[in-house]
């Protein structure tokens, strides 16, 4: 965070960054991209069944008013007038699916999460009528019919929870993903709010024609999805409507400031990093792992389990970008687990100790495939895994284990991103939460074989959405134009390990990927609870759990 002095700042802009384990807001100096201050609220996910994954889309809006309040107070306290914010961005977990009234302002259902398994069966369903020989699916979303988009949670959400399809009926239903409840929600709601999304947010959803830049029709028809609930299209950076802060804040200076960015959390990284060339790519650390390629105005198809995407639109009239993208569902969320799940940690930050203590996994490979592994495999029947357990394995090697399976899985979407843009890249731009850890930037290099290259201010995701707002037209507080763009001091990590070593440990992680696979039976994880299909999840993944909770258990109250 910047030292504010009494010279004079000039025009900020604040950033919403609503994630899937908290939401912050953030203000930075248009200027000299500096962070000035910002708060952050963690939040809640349910796990009412097996394979769901939930959240209150209320609980989300809430978060988002605390941290605007506590942020501007901040500001307060360092002498910084509050006044001096003149456009807002928000950046936004994708996917994640909410349905609400548009009389009443409440959410119909909970917000069904990206990471939510329950639409296995409908994605089998929907899978047989598609032709083999015309995907029209993935030419026309470049994405693979999958649990994680939008579409398929909309699909089962009408078809499962009455309220929605009451108010569906009474046409005063609204869809959304999180950006446009947020914008919505921020611009009045009830009274006046804006319903809308941007082009990277929409490519998400599966029912986005990304060659078009529309609806389709066809999409729309094939996921029985009613177009007239879907928000309006708009471009990244351009201004939705105006903030009304209907509730008690102290941030009452923000009524009237414009929101003019919006970009799914993933694009809003690229931008942040100022990925604006083809072929520059960044990858984020997250609940998740995402590693973008941004390949500009073309459209590129991979061969190799990766996604095409929207990369971004900053301004109504600008051209599109696009990108490649890997993704892979739990990277953050493992470290999560051992805090939440196992109790090996009592918080986060803990991890790197931990992992410094052991310095190596002894042989103990983790596969955190609780939602199936997502690039390059899409193979949702895969469940998590810990191999190599003996009994001189602990909780510092399974720590370790952990870090470590977020950098193989970046070594395989790393991998497949080389093989479709025939260029490898020779080093990697990283971003997010987790890169605070220095053990695991470092473990990262080497399992790369390449250096790893760090912002000293990581919050690009943030910083992306505060840029596409400042840019906006009609705002014009923030250039990026490249002789304007503000330099950024990097951290850079370099193998230090020989590249036979990195190989052999990257091996024996394939194999243990492979164990992870063919867990799930076909039965749906809707399904879960009912004792006749209690095999849909893993014995063996009980089996491992048990013996961590033993192993972690022993070590925590001090028995050798």
């Amino acid at each position: 965070m910047a030292d504010v002095n009494d010279e004079f700042l000039g025009p900020l802009v604040g950033a919403v960054d609503q994630g899937t384990s908290s939401t912050r807001f953030l203000v930075f100096n248009s200027k000299t991209a500096e962070l000035l201050s910002h708060h952050q609220v963690e939040l809640k996910q349910q796990f009412p069944k097996e394979g769901w994954v939930e959240q209150d889309p209320d609980e989300i809006l809430q978060s988002v008013y605390e941290c605007i309040e506590r942020t501007c107070e901040k500001l307060t306290e360092l002498n910084i007038d509050i006044s001096a914010i003149k456009a807002i961005g928000v950046s936004n977990q994708r996917e994640t699916t909410v349905v609400w009234d548009k009389y009443t302002g409440e959410p119909l259902y909970n917000a069904v999460v990206w990471l939510d398994l329950r639409t296995q069966g409908t994605v089998e369903t929907l899978s047989k009528r598609i032709p083999g020989n015309n995907n029209f699916v993935k030419s026309k979303t470049g994405l693979p019919l999958s649990t994680y988009f939008s579409a398929v949670k909309l699909h089962w959400i009408l078809e499962n929870v009455r309220d929605v399809k009451q108010a569906v009926e009474e046409e005063r239903a609204l869809f959304g993903t999180i950006d446009s409840w947020l914008i919505w929600s921020l611009t009045g709601g009830p009274n006046g709010g804006v319903h809308c999304t941007d082009v990277t947010n929409a490519s998400r959803t599966m029912l986005f024609n990304i060659h078009s830049l529309e609806w389709d029709i066809e999409l729309c028809e094939f996921f029985e999805i009613p177009m007239t609930i879907l928000p309006n299209i708009r471009s990244s950076s351009e201004i939705y409507g105006l903030m009304k802060i209907s509730h008690s804040l102290k941030a009452g200076a923000l009524e009237g400031v414009p929101l003019s960015g919006c970009l799914g959390d993933q694009s809003a990284a690229l931008v942040g990093q100022m990925c604006f060339q083809d072929g520059q790519a960044k990858n984020t650390y997250g609940t998740g792992c995402f590693l973008l390629c941004n390949t500009g105005q073309k459209c590129v198809f991979s061969d190799h389990g990766l996604l095409t995407t929207v990369a971004y639109k900053l301004g109504r009239d600008k051209p599109v970008c696009y990108a490649l993208e890997g993704s892979v569902a739990i990277a953050g969320a493992v470290v999560r687990w051992l805090r939440d799940n196992l109790g090996i940690i009592e918080s986060s930050e803990e991890i790197e100790n931990l992992a410094k203590e052991a310095g190596t996994s002894y042989g103990c490979y983790f596969v955190p495939a609780f939602s199936g592994l997502y690039a390059p495999y899409w193979e949702p029947s895969a469940r998590g895994i810990i191999c190599g357990l003996t009994q001189f394995t602990n909780k510092q090697h399974i720590a370790f284990a952990a870090l470590e399976a977020v950098c193989f899985q970046t070594r395989e979407i790393l991998d497949a991103m080389n093989k479709d843009c025939g260029i490898p890249l020779s080093h990697l731009q990283v971003d997010g939460g987790m890169t605070n850890n220095k053990i695991l930037m470092q473990l990262q290099a080497d399992i790369l074989c390449i250096p790893v290259v760090k912002p000293s201010m990581p919050e690009t995701t943030a910083l992306g959405a505060a840029m596409a707002a400042g840019a906006a037209e009609g705002v014009g507080v923030w250039s990026l134009e490249p002789e304007d763009l503000s330099a950024v001091t990097m951290e850079r990590f370099e193998p230090q390990i020989n590249e036979e070593e990195s190989e052999i440990r990257y091996a024996t992680w394939k194999k243990a990927v492979q164990k992870s696979m063919g867990w799930a039976t076909g039965e749906s994880p809707a399904n879960a609870g009912d004792p006749n299909i209690f095999c849909s999840v893993p014995l063996g993944f009980f089996i491992v759990t048990s013996m961590v909770m033993l192993i972690g258990a022993r070590y925590i109250s001090g028995i050798p």
